[in-house]
């Protein structure tokens, strides 16, 4: 089946299951959108936050960009992700924030071995500056270590600066500092299927749903 011919026939099991009374989702949501969540995930094709989570219509409020990144706040922020994450804390008056990063990131793959520029533009390699400081201290803190380590823990590192950048919003951090906002930072590992979360009295990140085992595997 054609890439066409699968998305329209995708909707239509869609419109069948969300259209078909007043009492589907979409029934209470013609009137506007309350979510809860403003989740920032990575435009990856495999890291859908919706299909991830199980969600359903008007669940969470998504920002997707390369390598999930959120900019700090200043004149030259991104409009795009500023604007998107303005929206949801002072319009939507989310209750969390959940940054999703993942394994086998391209854009953070782009940020630690940068390729000479070969179009007219180069959008990705200035997006991805946002997270240099973090490429720097990886590549100073692991330079004994193999290209996947390196990789691995800028990914984890990202996220950790996309919180630290989210705080530099003052009426995001004043929700914070007001017991009505939470942030979480997430990691989709897409080699075991684990989802871990960073704990900030660890330091670390820790699972959240374990892999699945072998057997586990089979029988689900």
């Amino acid at each position: 089946m054609h890439d066409i011919e699968k998305f329209v026939s995708g909707f239509s099991r869609f419109q069948q299951q969300y259209f078909t009374n007043d009492e589907s989702p979409y029934g209470s949501l013609r009137a506007g959108q309350r979510p809860r969540t403003l989740l920032i995930g990575c435009c990856d094709s495999r890291v859908d936050p919706v299909l991830l989570t199980g969600s359903d219509p008007g669940d969470i409020f998504v920002v997707r960009n390369i390598a999930n990144l959120v900019p700090p706040c200043m004149p030259t922020a991104s409009a795009g992700v500023s604007s998107a994450i303005e929206f949801a804390v002072c319009e939507l008056e989310v209750e969390r924030v959940i940054v999703l990063g993942h394994a086998g990131c391209g854009g953070i793959r782009a940020l630690l071995a940068p390729r000479p520029a070969q179009r007219e533009t180069d959008f990705v390699g200035q997006w991805m500056r946002i997270a240099e400081p973090v490429a720097q201290r990886v590549r100073r803190d692991l330079a004994h270590r193999g290209s996947a380590e390196q990789h691995h823990a800028c990914e984890l590192a990202s996220i950790l600066l996309s919180l630290d950048n989210l705080l530099t919003y003052p009426w995001l951090k004043r929700r914070v500092d007001e017991g009505k906002l939470k942030l979480h930072g997430w990691y989709f590992d897409l080699q075991s299927g684990a989802l871990m979360a960073y704990s900030p009295r660890r330091q670390q990140f820790l699972p959240l749903v374990c892999p699945l085992t072998a057997r586990e595997a089979m029988t689900a």
